[in-house]
C-alpha cells in the first residue's frame, strides 16, 4: 500500500501552481527587469557615445562579477530567512589566507610587492585554501544559528568582526602585493571567448546556483525552511543540518570571491570590502527575493546586482556626484521591501479567501443514524 506523504502534498501543491506564477517567481517577481532595462536604456540615451560601448559594458561586467558570486550565496542564506552579514570579511579574510598560502609556496614568502612566478598548482592550492577559510566561517555561522539558535543577525554580526580581525592579524593590517601573475594576468585581466575571465567564473557560479535553487531537491528544501520551518520538519527535512550547509556554501562563495579580488586588483584589499555585506543584500532583496524566506530567484538577484551597478557608472559618465547612487539605492532598496510586504499581504488575503470559501461550500454533516443503521444522505 502506498503511503501519501506530507512530502508528497508539498510536490503535489508546487506542481499545481500556475506555470506564469512560477516563473515570475523565478523573475524576481518581474519588475525589477524592465527597471534595469530603463535605467540602460537612459544612460545609453544621454551618453551613447560613453555608455554603450563595448569597454563601459565589459567594465560593468567585470565590476559586477566579485559582488554577484557573493550575491548568489546570500540568495540561499535569504530565501532560509536568514542573513549573512559576515561575507564582505569573510572575503577579506580569505583573500588574505589565499594570498599567503601562494607566496609560502613559491617560495617567495619575503615578497612585499609585485608579482611572483607561481604556476598553476600554487594557485589552484592557493584557492582552495580560501575557500576552505570562508567554509569554515560559514560553517561557524550556521552551527551558532541552526543548533545554538541565536539569531543569525546577531552571529553574522559577530563573525563579521572576527573574520576582519583575524585577517588583520595574518596581515599585520598590510596588504598583502605579491601575487602570482599568472593569477592577475588570465584570471584579474584575461579574457576568453571575447569575455573577461572574471565574468566567465561568475556565469558558471550563477548558473550552477540557479540550477540547483530551482531544480534540486537542495533548492526545494532552502524554500521550505525558510516558508515554514516547523512545517518542513514534521515533512521530514533536517531543518538543523540543511541550515549548516546553505551558510557553509555562503562563506565557501566568499572564500571563491576572496581569489577573484585578489586576481583583479593584485592585492588583498582588505579595507575595500566592508561594506560587500550590505551591497550583495541589498541586490538579494532588489531582485525578489524575501526578507522572511520561501521565496527567492537566483535570475533576480543577477539583475540586483546589475542595479547599482549600472547606476554608479551612469551616474560618473553623466558628472553626476556618486553620492547620489547611494540615495538612489536607498529609495529603490525601499520600494522592493514595500513590494514584498505587499506581495506577501495580498497572497495572505487571498488564502484566507481561499480558505472561507473552502469552509462556505462544505456539505451538511450527515443526519444520526436511523433506527435501521443506515445514515440519512
Amino acid at each position: 500500500m502506498t503511503t501519501f506523504t506530507k512530502t508528497d502534498a508539498v510536490q503535489v501543491e508546487a506542481a499545481a501552481e500556475p506555470l506564469a506564477a512560477r516563473w515570475n517567481r523565478r523573475l524576481g517577481g518581474g519588475w525589477i527587469f524592465p527597471l534595469m532595462i530603463l535605467l540602460f536604456a537612459l544612460f545609453t540615451a544621454l551618453r551613447p557615445g560613453q555608455f554603450a560601448t563595448p569597454f563601459n559594458l565589459s567594465t560593468l561586467a567585470v565590476d559586477a562579477s566579485i559582488l554577484l558570486v557573493l550575491s548568489i550565496g546570500q540568495t540561499y542564506v535569504i530565501a532560509t530567512a536568514g542573513i549573512d552579514l559576515s561575507v564582505g570579511t569573510v572575503l577579506v579574510l580569505s583573500s588574505v589566507v589565499g594570498a599567503k598560502v601562494m607566496l609560502a609556496l613559491s617560495g617567495t614568502s619575503g615578497a612585499t610587492y609585485g608579482t611572483t612566478a607561481a604556476g598553476w598548482g600554487v594557485i589552484a592550492l592557493g584557492t582552495l585554501a580560501a575557500v576552505a577559510a570562508g567554509s569554515v566561517f560559514g560553517a561557524l555561522n550556521g552551527v551558532l544559528v541552526a543548533c545554538a539558535r541565536i539569531p543569525a543577525l546577531i552571529v553574522t554580526l559577530g563573525t563579521f568582526g572576527m573574520a576582519l580581525g583575524f585577517a588583520q592579524l595574518l596581515s599585520d593590517g598590510q596588504d598583502v602585493r605579491a601575487v602570482p601573475q599568472k593569477l592577475v594576468a588570465a584570471i584579474g585581466s584575461g579574457r576568453l571567448l571575447g569575455i573577461p575571465s572574471l565574468v566567465w567564473v561568475a556565469l558558471a557560479v550563477t548558473v550552477v546556483g540557479g540550477l540547483v535553487l530551482h531544480t534540486t531537491r537542495f533548492g526545494s528544501r532552502t524554500f521550505a525552511v525558510g516558508s515554514n520551518a516547523e512545517a518542513a520538519r514534521r515533512a521530514g527535512i533536517p531543518n538543523r543540518s540543511h541550515l549548516v550547509k546553505v551558510y557553509l556554501l555562503s562563506g565557501a562563495l566568499a572564500g571563491l570571491a576572496g581569489t577573484m579580488s585578489v586576481a583583479r586588483f593584485a592585492t588583498t584589499t582588505i579595507n575595500g570590502h566592508t561594506t560587500d555585506n550590505l551591497s550583495s543584500i541589498s541586490a538579494v532583496v532588489l531582485g525578489g527575493t524575501s526578507l522572511f524566506g520561501g521565496i527567492g530567484s537566483i535570475f533576480g538577484t543577477v539583475i540586483g546586482v546589475f542595479i547599482p551597478i549600472i547606476l554608479l557608472n551612469g551616474f560618473v559618465i553623466l558628472g553626476i556626484q556618486p553620492f547620489w547612487q547611494t540615495v538612489a539605492m536607498g529609495a529603490v532598496l525601499i520600494v522592493a521591501v514595500y513590494a514584498d510586504q505587499l506581495k506577501r499581504h495580498a497572497a495572505q488575503r487571498g488564502e484566507r479567501h481561499r480558505l472561507r470559501s473552502r469552509l462556505t461550500r462544505r456539505p451538511p454533516s450527515p443526519a444520526s443514524p436511523s433506527h435501521h443503521g443506515e445514515e440519512t444522505p
